[in-house]
């Protein structure tokens, strides 16, 4: 029986996918469980698990901010390809980095950009500190987004120097978001950025709920950012 979790819930966001959007997630999903056998992709390894938190969480991000079309988006810390994989494939217009610091994560989402017949599609191999720093990376993007498991002040670091001034960051966060962006006052003031908004969202017809923050870069980043790769993490702006 077909899954209908990415139909019922984009419906409740007021979007549609096709029959072969619905096959690709498919294939996608058979890739992850097949690959994450030999190694580890996710915890997550039910379908309709899969379909909530990996594919739905993912596509969330379309639902709270459209982006125009033929836009250039990066996804710092990919991982398995979340959240970049699932908006490529509900939007193929858009021009897609992942960079993940892992390379064998990256052999596997190159693996499933054949097989999903990607195009605009580049695969980053690195830290987000190192190649921030690069002039055919620095400034290059209209958006940024990430599921990585970070502080929002150092995932400001890692983002906010890949984006043209006037981009735009869609950050996902949990229910304490408010509280990590009074944390993140200075790495905001230091980076060039700003908070224009905070959006909750509920994830499908469950009882998952997260903030969507959206972060505009309004200034220039002082070449001092990112810093060596480490020290975001270790100290924080």
């Amino acid at each position: 029986m077909k899954n209908t979790i990415l139909k019922d819930g984009l419906a409740l966001w007021n979007q549609q996918i096709t029959e072969q959007q619905e096959f690709d997630f498919h294939i996608y999903m058979q890739h992850l469980l097949e690959k994450n056998k030999v190694m580890n992709l996710t915890n997550i390894t039910e379908e309709n698990e899969i379909y909530t938190k990996h594919f739905l969480d993912s596509l969330s991000c379309l639902s709270v901010y459209p982006i125009p079309k033929n836009s250039t988006v990066i996804d710092i810390g990919t991982g398995a390809g979340f959240p970049s994989v699932p908006i490529k494939i509900m939007r193929r217009d858009l021009k897609m980095t992942l960079l993940d610091s892992l390379n064998k994560r990256i052999n596997f989402l190159k693996e499933v950009g054949e097989v999903l017949h990607f195009e605009d599609m580049t695969y980053l191999h690195g830290r987000a500190e190192d190649l921030a720093q690069k002039a055919e990376y620095r400034q290059m993007y209209d958006f940024a987004v990430s599921r990585a498991v970070a502080s929002l002040p150092v995932l400001l670091e890692y983002t906010i120097p890949f984006l043209k001034i006037g981009g735009i960051f869609i950050c996902q966060k949990g229910p304490q978001a408010m509280q990590e962006i009074a944390q993140s006052k200075s790495a905001l003031k230091l980076l060039g950025a700003k908070v224009e908004d905070s959006i909750p969202v509920k994830i499908g017809t469950t009882d998952l709920e997260h903030s969507i923050l959206i972060i505009k870069k309004i200034e220039c980043t002082s070449k001092k950012y990112p810093r060596k790769a480490g020290k975001p993490s270790k100290e924080p702006l």
